[in-house]
């Protein structure tokens, strides 16, 4: 599970853009949110550089996270 912090994802909108991008590489993709600390976890096969891309490609910022996940 990756845990990517995404800093302009503010609403559910923003939400389900950044699912539906990461839902390009994997259809099966697993993608749970806390909007309030703008952090997403990804359950993936798809390597966390291929999950960072297409939510960039989406046109919102993502970085990777040491923290746990929830």
């Amino acid at each position: 599970m990756y845990v990517i912090h995404v800093p302009d994802m503010k609403c559910g909108g923003c939400l389900g853009a950044v699912t539906r991008a990461i839902r390009t590489v994997d259809e099966a993709a697993r993608v749970e949110a806390d909007l309030e600390r703008r952090e997403i976890r990804v359950s993936s096969g798809e390597t966390e550089a291929a999950i960072l891309q297409v939510v960039r490609e989406a046109g919102y910022q993502a970085e990777p996270t040491s923290a746990p996940a929830l």
